[in-house]
């Protein structure tokens, strides 16, 4: 008759199985597929790296984009002869460009004054617009936020528009959560036809729109970002600038940024603060500031609302908003110039803009 009670041997293995190093084991097993459900989530997302390829590939297009500039077939930033100058319009995205029907009415009639360029994170699945935009993308590489792979999108995008196209003379880099506040005839005619005035004989007629700003009170948290001497000696702290990433920048000044080596190498660098670190705000403020202060406005032309921001993110307007009256608030400006773009507008803004776009956004 078989006994009730366990045997030795069975005993042995009941207290192997609850002995400790044999619960952890068995515990630590279990939680693999928890570690990769949930790591992901507590963790902050690891940044794009600017591959070695992928800077040597972008510093050839540079180096054709300014032999190109330079040769005997270039003309000058405005142009020369009968040939007008145009605007190219740089488009920064990772998503769909959902107010492609607005900028369609912008540039509605208008084609021989603008080129449009589109650079789309290859990793996102972008629907690719019709119309004006139809085979306007560049060759693009992956972007992150807050990380100098935005820097490389935007020096490809200029390098790419001054190699197609001798008479681009402006470059406005905008984003897909973008849209224009004035006609294109407004827009062409403020920057090409009205001039800016000659506080001096050395300052240029025509000048770069971009923000500079230089007594910011995070300044300093965002210049020690990377580490507290990793900007030396290129860039000492009193030539730290910031600013928005979206420009609308001269011939001569997308050459310059094309052009730079020197300070590349220092805002590349990976960043020890990741919340104190946004390169597409630094760099381009920063070396066109030491290269050429008076060439540049130090004012943007994009409008974006910081009030009640979340997570270094602007507000976000829905489309309860959108009316002539905010269309008017955006255009207005501490500067010379009203400004000719804004953002952030979420994507359900469309209709609500095309309603108004004839009779209040284009009627200038």
């Amino acid at each position: 008759m078989q006994s009730s009670s366990s045997s030795p041997s069975s005993r042995k293995i009941e207290a192997a199985m609850f002995n400790t190093p044999f619960v952890l084991s068995f515990a630590l097993l279990l939680s693999f597929p928890l570690l990769f459900l949930f790591v992901p989530r507590i963790l902050p997302p690891r940044h794009v790296e600017i591959s070695l390829p992928d800077e040597l590939d972008d510093l050839a297009l540079f180096r054709r984009a300014t032999l190109a500039s330079l040769g005997p077939a270039a003309v000058s930033h405005l142009g020369t002869g009968n040939a007008k100058p145009k605007i190219a319009f740089l488009f920064l995205t990772n998503s769909d460009l959902h107010f492609a029907p607005l900028w369609q009415l912008f540039f509605k009639n208008n084609e021989p004054l603008y080129n449009i360029y589109i650079h789309a994170d290859p990793s996102s699945k972008i629907t690719p617009p019709e119309g004006a935009f139809s085979g306007r993308f560049i060759a693009s590489k992956k972007t992150q936020r807050a990380t100098p792979s935005l820097v490389s999108a935007a020096r490809r995008l200029l390098a790419t528009a001054l190699l197609d196209d001798p008479l681009n003379s402006y470059f406005a880099l905008v984003s897909q959560h973008c849209i224009p506040l004035h006609s294109f005839k407004y827009t062409y005619n403020s920057l090409f036809l009205k001039p800016i005035a000659h506080p001096s004989p050395s300052t240029p007629m025509y000048r770069s729109f971009i923000e500079i700003l230089s007594h910011e009170p995070q300044l300093w948290d965002r210049y020690v970002a990377r580490g507290k001497n990793a900007m030396l000696p290129e860039v000492p702290f009193d030539r730290f600038r910031i600013g928005s990433q979206f420009f609308v920048l001269t011939r001569q000044h997308a050459l310059v940024v094309i052009r730079d080596r020197r300070l590349w190498r220092k805002f590349r660098l990976p960043c020890l603060k990741a919340e104190s670190c946004y390169p597409e705000e630094h760099y381009f403020p920063t070396l066109l500031s030491m290269e050429d202060p008076d060439g540049c406005t130090h004012h943007t032309l994009t409008r974006v609302n910081w009030t009640g921001s979340i997570g270094g993110h602007p507000h976000t307007y829905r489309h309860v908003e959108v009316s002539s009256t905010l269309i008017d608030h955006l255009r207005a400006s501490n500067s010379t110039y009203s400004y000719m773009f804004a953002r952030k507008f979420s994507p359900q803004c469309l209709q609500p803009l095309l309603d108004i776009a004839e009779k209040v956004i284009f009627s200038d």
